[in-house]
């Protein structure tokens, strides 16, 4: 089915040909498409001016672009020399074995791509596999069967009674002191954190936890993996936009203002998990992690 490629352009032409353009709207055209279909990669070379072949460049050489569908859930398995002694390989063939696919490959229901990569940064805790940003250490054959299965229930469900590392967070506008509580729409069975959200060409409500822990949101328009949204106040609408770069993935941070003192920080990027806490009082040290 031919694609609908009318929103690459707009996407290039936000972007320009500054250093470093081809990245960004590559990242942000897969987050459009799941991957990055042939005819958007013409596009961008038409309109930035630069080869074809330097584009097609750039889409090979990073391993987060993909020229072919991905699958829900991208299953990435170090082969790297530190967890290929460790039994890097029998894992990525347990996984193989459990999906019935082949490494590069996606399964028919779409829901999982398994790759195999050199190195993912954490050789001493091998065999290393990471699904949506979820570090997994240490992985035996046996629980090839638990990872895929706690993937299928959602990576990102937390167990709020009893964890004492999840905990509610009061949060207010950084310009305006706004509240930003809003408790009429509850997530987690407490007051979720109202902001207004844009990206492309879709401007509305998104509401998060207020639980130090939760990564549970609601939001007006479903935000493709990988987006960087912009986040501003619903009240001063001053755009919510921090001038730390998220230490994950690079993308702006949102800042908002904890009750009792301190700041709370959240990716900008859908999916990713760089999230920081900072509260500082009489009683309380800083502390990171997400929200």
């Amino acid at each position: 089915m031919q694609q609908d490629i009318t929103p690459v352009s707009e996407i290039v032409e936000k972007y320009g040909r500054r250093r470093g353009a081809v990245i960004a709207m590559l990242e942000e055209i897969q987050a459009l498409y799941g991957y990055l279909p042939p005819e958007t990669l013409r596009v961008v070379s038409e309109k930035t001016g630069y080869s074809l072949v330097d584009v097609y460049s750039v889409a090979t050489f990073y391993k987060s672009f993909s020229l072919k569908p991905r699958g829900k859930h991208l299953v990435s398995v170090c082969l790297g020399t530190a967890c290929h002694v460790r039994g890097g390989p029998a894992i990525a063939k347990e996984f193989e074995r459990q999906l019935g696919i082949r490494a590069g490959e996606t399964t028919p229901d779409k829901e999982f791509t398994l790759m195999t990569v050199n190195c993912l940064g954490a050789c001493a805790l091998g065999p290393i596999v990471v699904v949506e940003g979820h570090y997994f250490s240490n992985v035996s054959s046996v629980k090839v069967k638990k990872i895929i299965k706690r993937t299928k229930a959602g990576l990102d469900k937390v167990e709020i009674e009893g964890d004492r590392r999840i905990f509610p967070v009061e949060v207010s506008c950084p310009r305006c002191n706004h509240s930003l509580m809003d408790s009429e729409h509850l997530i987690d069975g407490c007051p979720s954190v109202r902001v207004t959200q844009s990206f492309g060409r879709k401007h509305g409500w998104l509401r998060l936890s207020s639980l130090y822990g939760s990564y549970n949101v609601e939001s007006e328009y479903e935000v493709p993996e990988k987006t960087v949204v912009n986040f501003f106040c619903p009240h001063c609408h001053a755009e919510l936009r921090s001038a730390v770069p998220c230490p994950e993935c690079g993308a702006p941070m949102v800042p908002m203002v904890v009750r009792g003192g301190g700041m709370v920080q959240i990716c900008s990027r859908k999916g990713c998990k760089g999230h920081m806490l900072d509260l500082r009082n009489d009683d309380l040290e800083s502390v990171s992690g997400g929200l």
